[in-house]
């Protein structure tokens, strides 16, 4: 009773207060109209004069929203505003004193203003948003399978309070068209387009239908962005001695810079690699295939084509023939894809296949050119140019070190060649001697070169040791004395086998030292005869410079550009010596496998797949049945750790003295702690690879 009685109380008063206000308005109107009275006299217009009168106010008139049942007013705040009804009507006093006597109106009218509030949701849209929200909160698993795109779909679509990306009113928008013409283009990009399906819009004549396809795009869109930038499948799935630095899309990132980008395919390609070597094996798939990701057209045989442009005494001659459509889907011409006619385009694009199968190129379409087209050959030079474009995924997306011109070492495997690049131009190659297949291969990795070491001492890696020398003494106990090699005791009784610095060296004079945890390295040899040989593949897993001196000579010149480095003044240091060179900012050295390449003179060159890893990775992308490769990492990573029984029990190489090199990386290298060998264990064959 006491609270209803109160609020009829404080309702009461604000009834008075506007009764006030109302009754002093009045006045007000009165007082004005009686000054448009003629006065009689001077005097009676000087008392008029001498009343104050207040300004007329533009109060509206109160509304619900100005009460408010449990108002905190009290007497006295009524009794003012009785008392000065002056204040009250007033301009500012106006507007605040109704206010004023209801304190906690404003609360009261949130609610109101709240529902007042515009949905940034076009209302054609909202039935299509209410779905999403439905969806995304409760279903989202089904579309998602990845707990961090789902976090990140939620609060994109949170953010936008559930409104459509790809549709407004049911119609695609530029960014769909954008991103679904990038998806049905993934063929080009080495991709498969079955990976991303894409969702019939048109179809979709309902909320339900819209949401589902909005949610669909959403999740085929992130899964080409993610596969574009790393690959279809993970690294570690194909061999356990290749590792490049992990590059991941951030499916926020994705979300954030597809949906505010004005060409959504523009930037949905931007996920793909931007390395110009890429982009040239793009261009020759391209040419490989003819007619995009199908299978190759068959050209029919038939009577030679040949074109003749016009001259003074002859027309031109353009024959017709049935399989010239067949021939401009088969090579890329696009222009008049239907028409018969073996025009200048068709005749030309005939004499650029023929350059790159090594035919005479004539532009003629005879039976020789019609064989190449047709040879399973070009199968697998697809195969290997997808293969290929796949490795240039899993690289780093920037080579070099910006603050030397963005100069790396890139160095191909199955090439053996090496090349130093600055400035995007290519500054030196040479050749190259690389690690033998199976146990031996030279890994594939990125790492960064920081310094040099002239006249290095080779301390002898446990593989060596064990696979080679201890059997040759215990043949020949004075065979280590005869090579060079030197080998000492320690106390505890652990022995350490090293060659010091010279000629002879297994490492030559020059070292080129980038700490990586396959324990390989590039260096020179004495074994100069081997680079005569196409292939060169003959070492323990390291990697073999042919001109060491011009090598170093080229990177100390990169940088430290004003201390002037020439292969005489290289040469001029070895002796017995080590010399360490470091460089004040690392080069990256990238060792790759591109078996797959093009060369500078714009043709496709294919090498041998020395150690198999195309074969691994053409099954992968044929056979598997998970369309999404790479998730199959996180079930079988394999372990890079040294395993436990890499030595036998009971022997340890220590480093002696001799050995300065610098870092633990070389002391691990070159011989790490552990214990005796029982003379039993001496035949056993340990899985420590990678040597010199």
């Amino acid at each position: 009773m006491r609270d209803c009685s109160t609020n009829r109380a404080g309702f009461d008063r604000v009834l008075m207060a506007v009764a006030a206000a109302f009754l002093t308005v009045s006045a007000t109107s009165a007082l004005a109209a009686q000054s448009t009275t003629p006065r009689a006299s001077a005097a009676e217009l000087a008392i008029d004069a001498a009343v104050p009168r207040p300004e007329p106010a533009n109060v509206p008139p109160p509304t619900i929203g100005d009460f408010k049942m449990d108002t905190t007013a009290t007497v006295p705040d009524v009794a003012k505003a009785v008392d000065k009804p002056a204040e009250t009507v007033t301009a500012p006093a106006a507007t605040t004193a109704l206010p004023a006597a209801t304190a906690t109106a404003p609360a009261a009218a949130e609610p109101f203003k709240e529902a007042l509030k515009a949905s940034p949701v076009a209302a054609a849209d909202q039935p299509v948003a209410e779905r999403l929200r439905d969806i995304i909160g409760a279903k989202a698993a089904r579309y998602f399978d990845r707990k961090n795109e789902r976090a990140a779909v939620e609060k994109f679509y949170t953010a936008r309070d559930f409104a459509p990306q790809w549709t407004q009113a049911g119609q695609l928008t530029d960014s769909g068209k954008g991103v679904i013409a990038r998806l049905k283009d993934a063929a080009s990009e080495g991709l498969n387009s079955a990976d991303y399906p894409v969702p019939d819009f048109s179809a979709a004549n309902s909320p339900d239908l819209l949401a589902e396809a909005e949610l669909k795009l959403t999740a085929s869109m992130l899964d080409y962005a993610r596969q574009a930038q790393s690959g279809r499948m993970h690294w570690s799935q194909v061999s356990a001695d290749i590792q490049y630095p992990e590059h991941p899309t951030d499916p926020s990132e994705v979300l954030a810079n597809i949906s505010t980008a004005r060409d959504a395919s523009a930037a949905l390609d931007g996920y793909n690699p931007p390395h110009k070597l890429y982009k040239e094996l793009k261009a020759k798939l391209a040419e490989l295939r003819g007619q995009g990701d199908g299978p190759l057209l068959q050209i029919p045989e038939g009577a030679a084509l040949t074109y003749k442009a016009a001259t003074k005494k002859q027309s031109e001659v353009a024959p017709e023939d049935s399989r010239v459509p067949q021939l401009r889907a088969k090579l890329g011409v696009s222009d008049h894809p239907d028409s018969a006619v073996y025009d200048a385009k068709v005749a030309a694009a005939v004499r650029k296949f023929q350059e790159s199968v090594d035919l005479k190129a004539t532009g003629v379409l005879d039976d020789r050119t019609v064989k190449a087209l047709n040879s399973p050959k070009r199968d697998r030079q697809i195969d290997t140019v997808l293969v290929n474009m796949e490795r240039w995924r899993w690289l780093p997306r920037q080579l070099g070190a910006s603050s030397i011109g963005n100069a790396y070492v890139i160095l191909n495997v199955p090439d053996f060649t090496l090349k130093v690049m600055q400035n995007g131009a290519q500054v030196w190659t040479t050749r190259v001697v690389t690690g033998k297949p199976g146990k031996h291969a030279t890994p594939m990795l990125t790492e960064t070169m920081k310094f040099i070491t002239v006249n290095p001492t080779w301390n002898v890696p446990p593989s060596i040791i064990y696979n080679e020398y201890l059997p040759a003494l215990q043949q020949d106990p004075t065979v280590l004395q005869r090579m060079g090699l030197k080998l000492d005791r320690n106390r505890d009784g652990t022995i350490h086998i090293s060659q010091p610095p010279g000629e002879a060296n297994a490492l030559g004079r020059v070292r080129f030292n980038f700490p990586n945890k396959f324990l390989v390295y590039q260096h020179d040899t004495p074994d100069k005869h081997l680079f005569a040989r196409d292939e060169r593949a003959f070492s323990h897993g390291c990697m073999r410079v042919q001109n060491p001196d011009v090598y170093a000579a080229t990177l100390l010149n990169i940088t430290m550009p004003n201390e002037r480095y020439t292969p005489e003044r290289i040469r001029s240091m070895y002796g017995r010596s080590e010399i360490d060179l470091k460089f004040p900012t690392p080069i990256p050295v990238n060792i790759t496998y591109q078996t797959a390449f093009v060369d500078d003179a714009g043709k496709l060159q294919i090498r041998k797949d020395i150690y198999g890893r195309d074969a691994i990775m053409i099954g992968l992308l044929k056979n598997s049945r998970n369309r999404d490769l790479e998730t199959l990492v996180s079930h079988a990573q394999p372990s890079y750790a040294r395993p436990k029984d890499t030595l036998p029990a009971g022997v340890n190489f220590a480093s002696d003295n001799s050995y300065s090199s610098g870092p633990s990386f070389f002391e691990r290298l070159f011989g790490g702690p552990s214990t005796p060998t029982p003379p039993a264990a001496v035949g056993r064959r340990p899985q420590q690879r990678f040597t010199r």
